[in-house]
């Protein structure tokens, strides 16, 4: 054989026939020094308390489990699973065939919205991760971060949940009289929660009595006079729903989907299904009883984009991101960006409606995308956490005007359209969780896992 040939076949056989890499990389050395009980029950300990904030945050489980895994290997164990289950977090450290593994399970009893917090405990992460705090140090911030108090006062929150209301309202084309009316409508629901919740009511009860007190004052104070005919005072019932809707993780419950956390996505859906059923029990009951005393909410109308309205609606929309960050205790300095999300994301889903004629869910999708992309930037630059920016950006473009309708017409009798109606709202929250999905995908630093 000619040596040209013997080197084309040898060339052949190493570039072209050469088998490719393992599918998985199941042994993974451990070595050369194992760490010892103390190291790695620390290590651990640390990443479960870490887990717990983020996971009760809101957090969509592959993010957490990455934060994790990346704070462990950090710590220097590079060999740990995470496992995510809903409310429960399980972490495994394996050490070889020299020392058993190490295991530890931790059950989340309790959801917050303390955007402060998980901001504090990102940079604790962040810390780590760059050497710049050891292990001791860092468990001793997170134990002091955790244990903090809120950074203001309750009634800052519930000014905070009133605005987010208020903001809607004029967002919907409400006027003055509707939005100072859904103010104190939302105010007086957020304080009466947080008295069902140091009593033990179950969240169900609490979506239940929000959307009974919601209707029920709406259907006062137009019954009174206070509200005169022709103000639409439906819109303060739309502008509480979307208070109550904005407390839902089904933007986690998208990403975790998507991520292959399948178990945990499914119990987030059941969680939202649940919650979503007693806002409608609510409402629905509310009505009921005002239909008895002969008065009628009728539905507003869709709000429509238009060009005159389109500064005044931006700014609503910005107001009401701002106003979120605010009622879930998000860092003072991260006020503006939230306000900058909510109003850039309003503003795109207004051009769309108005200039390419998209419908609700499409454009909706794609507006959350714009915030999707805010959210990678975000993480890119670390100024601003990227939960507050998901969550505070996505506020303007809840279906909660769309919700009332479905909840008016199955009240009514008009089971059919009511269907219609719930169903074109879920897929607007469905494309609102897409579209954040795919944006935070395509703007995230790919180094970032």
């Amino acid at each position: 054989m000619p040596p040209i040939l013997g080197r084309f076949r040898r060339r052949l056989r190493r570039d072209l026939l050469q088998g490719g890499p393992p599918t998985a990389d199941l042994l993974r050395p451990v070595g050369p020094d194992v760490p010892s009980d103390a190291d790695v029950v620390q290590v651990v300990d640390l990443c479960m308390g870490v887990g717990e904030v983020l996971l009760s945050s809101g957090e969509p489980a592959g993010e957490t489990a990455r934060t994790m895994t990346r704070l462990a290997a950090a710590c220097g164990l590079p060999t740990v699973d995470v496992d995510i289950t809903f409310n429960s977090i399980a972490m495994c450290c394996h050490r070889g065939k020299v020392a058993a593994p190490v295991n530890s399970m931790r059950i989340v009893h309790y959801r917050t919205t303390d955007l402060t917090r998980l901001a504090a405990v990102t940079d604790i992460v962040d810390q780590v991760t760059r050497a710049r705090m050891t292990v001791d140090t860092a468990t001793a911030a997170l134990t002091k971060a955790t244990a903090a108090r809120h950074p203001y006062p309750r009634w800052v929150a519930t000014t905070g949940w009133g605005g987010l209301a208020a903001a809607v309202a004029l967002l919907l084309g409400g006027t003055v009289l509707i939005a100072v009316t859904a103010f104190v409508v939302t105010a007086l629901i957020d304080r009466l929660g947080r008295v069902l919740t140091r009593w033990g009511v179950a969240p169900f009860f609490l979506q239940l009595t929000g959307g009974l007190v919601a209707t029920l004052a709406t259907v006062g104070v137009f019954a009174t006079g206070i509200l005169p005919p022709g103000t639409q005072p439906s819109l303060v019932i739309a502008a509480c729903i979307t208070a109550l809707l904005s407390g839902l993780s089904v933007m986690s419950a998208v990403r975790d989907a998507i991520s292959s956390f399948y178990v945990t996505a499914a119990g987030r859906a059941a969680e939202i299904a649940l919650l979503s059923a007693g806002l409608l029990s609510g409402v629905i009951l509310g009505l009921k009883l005002g239909l008895q005393f002969g008065v009628t909410l009728d539905p507003a109308q869709p709000v429509s984009a238009d060009l005159a309205q389109f500064g005044l609606s931006t700014f609503a929309a910005a107001t009401a991101a701002g106003m979120f960050a605010l009622a879930s205790y998000a860092p003072l300095r991260s006020l503006a960006a939230a306000a900058v999300a909510g109003g850039t994301g309003w503003a795109v889903y207004g051009a769309l409606t108005l200039y390419a004629d998209l419908g609700p869910a499409t454009a909706t999708g794609a507006a959350a995308a714009m915030v999707g992309l805010a959210t990678g930037l975000s993480r890119r630059r670390g100024r601003v956490h990227a939960q507050v920016i998901i969550l505070a950006g996505v506020i303007p473009l809840l279906p909660g005007l769309t919700a009332y309708r479905g909840f008016y017409q199955l009240a009514t009798q008009q089971a059919a359209n009511g269907l219609v109606t719930i169903t074109l709202a879920l897929a607007i929250g469905l494309a609102l969780a897409a579209g954040v999905a795919l944006g935070d995908f395509v703007a995230r630093p790919r180094g970032s896992g």
